[in-house]
């Protein structure tokens, strides 16, 4: 038969060793849950610490990078030229020397900038007088400004020249720095298709 006292005693140590253990595990748990806390929270993108860490280089790489976008763009603004079409279809020498006025104020502008620029002065109608080298009126002025100004071109409509060679029965010769084109209205509708713009003095 087992003794009272000593069942009791028995029971009573192990009772003691169980709060023991459960006091121990507690401690060690209490240790281990503010490193996974912190661990957490370094891994969480979301959390205050990580986001001043993450923050502060993204936003100066994306300043960074919107200045190269910027600079970027105002490269490309610079190496894009700039292209005019002057129409001339009037014989009529101040209208012509309007348009070579134009044409130069507009060269020496972008000149002036550092920035390209191509400039094509068409002429059809009367306003092929302009570059006929029997009668233009402006015929020294271009010999000049084409030396001055490789950017300006002049363009002659070649229905129209073909045309002046039946009504006057002789051939119409052109001054040396006229190109000639088939028609010179399908000229600026094509240069302004391409996104030339468009000017009539």
């Amino acid at each position: 038969m087992i003794n009272p006292k000593w069942a009791m005693a028995v029971i009573s140590g192990l009772a003691m060793l169980l709060l023991i253990g459960q006091s121990a595990q507690a401690q060690q748990d209490n240790q281990l849950i503010p490193q996974a806390r912190e661990k957490s929270q370094a891994s969480n993108p979301k959390h205050p610490a990580r986001q001043k860490q993450v923050s502060k280089p993204a936003i100066k790489q994306e300043a960074a990078n919107n200045t190269k976008m910027a600079e970027a763009t105002k490269a490309e603004s610079a190496r894009k030229p700039h292209r005019l079409i002057l129409q001339v279809n009037s014989n009529e020498p101040a209208m012509m020397n309007l348009t070579l006025n134009n044409a130069t104020n507009v060269a020496q502008y972008y000149r002036g900038l550092g920035e390209p620029v191509s400039i094509e002065v068409v002429t059809f109608g009367p306003g092929l007088h302009m570059l006929r080298d029997d009668t233009s009126p402006v015929k020294p002025r271009i010999e000049v400004l084409a030396m001055s100004h490789p950017e300006i071109s002049f363009k002659a409509c070649g229905n129209t020249q073909e045309n002046m060679r039946k009504a006057e029965n002789k051939d119409i010769n052109l001054i040396p720095q006229a190109t000639v084109v088939k028609s010179g209205v399908v000229r600026v509708m094509e240069l302004q298709e391409q996104g030339w713009s468009y000017v009539k003095p």
